[in-house]
């Protein structure tokens, strides 16, 4: 079974691993672990303590996470779990993106979106997405096919991007996929925003050449950006993640209940760094998933509460889908979350004609697309409202109580709080700076 490995080496070696400019070979931290086959190419990660509500990465406090392959045996689990150094062995699923089961037509376009977003009152506003990274962790990016279908320019920086161990490529070079429909959809509302390329989905397992992301992969590039988020001044920190990718299968996963489960543990260290990151400042925001009761993907193997993972994080916004006539899409996954109840947090919209990613005729689908346009419209927002200024918790709760409320009661689990809305947002935020 694919698992990653936390350990407690000693100070020198965890002050290494937080540096971003030091190498730390895998095999300096894990050692010789019976029945773990060790995966050299996976550089060591460093995983914050959680004390609530903060994370110290102090070399006292953090630990080291390694990946690799362990022996089935019950028995080799419970003989390395005694070893001192190891404070925990946890499943390592596949990710993979958050496709639809398809077949309908678009509804509209993505200038219909646009509308939608109020993108002529945003860039009245000075609220472009200038000067915001936003990070698209998914296939990776094609920036010429956004460019030819939007008519403009989107702006890569390849020296924040990221790619796995074992992935070639150059940011915004990519194949033409689902992360270039991600980016395509997120510049409708920021098209000026600074793209970071972080194609965790194209790595492949040890030995294999199929293409299936691991959940660690996702953790080390979240160790990335967490470099990338404390290097900005603080006084303009902005960083917005979107990610449209998931784990729809338990059995991909330890039991719930068990330590090393990753659906519902809030304490698995990809739910962890997920936190650490939101607290330092980023804006994260997770599909809900495409397990919705009318029209499920056929991957999906939750028979309940789909929304599992840091798709169900407390501290990210887990995006719904709505078409361009504000109706849900059957396919949109629907809560109780399994990390938090709320589940999802907003819908944005989805189904459109768009990025052609997938062929001139077929739309851009499913919540995969619905985050990344709620992401640009996040990264819009943070042009002229830092991190700082309005931390990221603060910025869910105006999102949230915004929201065009389209089940009649509030929050519900078919739409979360309702639609994020654009207008309602701007003119929460203007009201606030005029009471400031």
């Amino acid at each position: 079974m694919r698992v990653v490995i936390q350990l407690r080496p000693p100070a020198d070696l965890v002050t290494a691993v937080v540096d971003p400019g030091t190498r730390v070979a895998p095999a300096d931290v894990a050692g010789e672990v019976p029945g773990f086959a060790l995966d050299l190419d996976f550089e060591p990660v460093a995983i914050p303590r959680v004390n609530n509500p903060t994370y110290s990465l102090s070399p006292e406090h953090a630990s080291v996470l390694v990946r690799g392959e362990l022996d089935d045996d019950p028995a080799v689990r419970r003989q390395i779990s005694q070893f001192d150094s190891i404070t925990g062995i946890f499943a390592d699923p596949a990710i993979e993106p958050v496709l639809t089961c398809g077949g309908d037509a678009a509804v509209g376009d993505w200038r219909r979106v646009g509308e939608l977003l109020r993108g002529t009152d945003l860039a009245d506003a000075g609220l472009t997405g200038a000067g915001v990274a936003l990070a698209i962790v998914d296939t990776g990016i094609n920036a010429e096919q956004v460019d030819r279908v939007r008519g403009g320019h989107i702006t890569i920086d390849a020296a924040r991007s990221w790619n796995p161990s074992g992935v070639t490529g150059t940011p915004g070079r990519f194949p033409v996929d689902h992360g270039t429909m991600c980016a395509f959809d997120a510049a409708i509302a920021a098209p000026e925003a600074t793209f970071l390329d972080l194609p965790v989905l194209r790595s492949t397992r040890q030995g294999q050449t199929t293409m299936d992301g691991l959940l660690s992969d996702a953790l080390a590039g979240y160790a990335h950006l967490r470099t990338v988020l404390t290097d900005q001044p603080a006084a303009t920190r902005a960083l917005v993640v979107s990610n449209s990718w998931g784990s729809f299968s338990p059995d991909w996963d330890f039991p719930v209940g068990q330590p090393g489960n990753y659906s519902d543990n809030p304490n698995h260290p990809f739910n962890v760094i997920v936190g650490s990151l939101e607290a330092a400042g980023a804006d994260i925001l997770f599909a809900a998933g495409n397990c919705g009761r009318d029209c499920p993907d056929g991957r999906c193997a939750y028979p309940d509460r789909p929304i599992s993972g840091a798709n169900s994080h407390p501290s990210v916004l887990s995006i719904a889908g709505v078409d361009t006539g504000k109706q849900r899409v059957g396919y949109s996954s629907q809560g109780p979350g399994r990390l938090a109840d709320r589940k999802p947090d907003v819908c944005s919209y989805t189904h459109f004609s768009g990025s052609q990613a997938f062929g001139a005729d077929e739309p851009d689908t499913g919540t995969s697309a619905a985050c990344p346009v709620a992401a640009g419209l996040i990264a819009a927002i943070r042009t002229k409202y830092s991190a700082t200024a309005l931390p990221p918790a603060q910025l869910r709760a105006l999102v949230q109580r915004t929201a065009l409320d389209r089940g009649g009661k509030g929050f519900d689990y078919d739409y979360g709080y309702g639609i994020a809305d654009s207008a309602a947002l701007l003119a929460e935020l203007h009201g606030t700076a005029n009471r400031a």
